[in-house]
């Protein structure tokens, strides 16, 4: 290896070093400030200086928070197994079956998941409030579900068509539905482009702020993220730092430990229609 591989190998993996600090510190100090109680919070410090759980202690007593936690399970999972049905049905139809328009339909698919989630709001108020579902779960699912599904349509389309056509034609002669090609014959090839579309959505809902403070208005009805937004005071000082930033925390690991768990799915259903042969 001459000096110049070892230099821009060195520079790699100095850069990789670079980019992983700089996505985890803010997790880390996270941490670090849930772990604090008092003025400590607002000393600037880099390695824990004491192991105070009193502010975990404090978010899980609080009112209602642990009720937030399962609205957003509930809402989250619903809004996955929902997206993914339609997806994986809807992919199958624009990648095998060749139609008029196909393409223009994929664009408008597309189009749909360009609209800021603001500019589709009073839209969506007014037909959640028409439907006679505002302030209850269904409101969000279906709003994530909304937004949710361009993505999984075109990732499953595309990992769909790469899918060897004699696999189908072979299941069409044995005398196989449409609907049993999909649910016996693609579906088990698919688990990568689930796992990664499902994942991601699940992460979407999840998060999401905006829809699900304007779909509820009562505290047993709201998902983590309002709960979290709500835990402020009447003045700078009177925020509870701890408490928010153990809320934070709280609500993270369990992502963390799902992205760990299901990361080479993800990676290879991310790759998926990147490599011909």
């Amino acid at each position: 290896m001459t000096a110049q591989q070892v230099f821009w190998k060195v520079m790699f993996y100095i850069a990789v070093a670079l980019i992983c600090i700089i996505a985890i510190f803010p997790f880390y100090y996270a941490v670090l400030t849930s772990l604090e109680s008092g003025t400590a919070i607002f000393r600037v410090n880099y390695l824990p200086e004491s192991f105070n759980f009193d502010n975990y202690i404090a978010v899980m007593n609080g009112r209602n928070f642990l009720r937030s936690v399962l609205n957003s399970v509930f809402i989250a999972t619903t809004t996955v197994v929902a997206a993914l049905f339609l997806a994986v049905t809807a992919s199958y139809a624009l990648a095998r079956v060749h139609f008029r328009g196909r393409g223009l339909l994929l664009m408008t698919i597309l189009a749909v998941s360009m609209f800021p989630q603001i500019a589709v709001l009073a839209g969506l108020f007014e037909l959640v409030r028409f439907l006679g579902i505002f302030n209850t779960p269904w409101a969000m699912i279906l709003s994530y579900t909304i937004f949710t599904l361009p993505f999984t349509v075109w990732v499953l389309t595309t990992f769909m068509r790469d899918l060897p056509v004699e696999i189908e034609e072979a299941a069409i002669v044995d005398g196989a539905t449409p609907w049993v090609i999909i649910t016996q014959v693609f579906l088990p090839l698919l688990w990568p482009a689930l796992v990664t579309t499902g994942l991601l959505a699940f992460i979407g809902a999840w998060n999401e702020f905006l829809f699900a403070l304007t779909f509820t208005s009562s505290e047993t009805m709201r998902t983590v993220p309002v709960a979290i937004g709500l835990l402020s005071g009447a003045s700078q000082q009177e925020i509870p730092w701890g408490p928010i930033m153990a809320a934070s925390v709280i609500v993270t690991v369990p992502l963390i430990i799902l992205v760990l768990i299901f990361q080479r799915k993800i990676v290879a259903g991310l790759t998926a229609g990147g490599v011909k042969g």
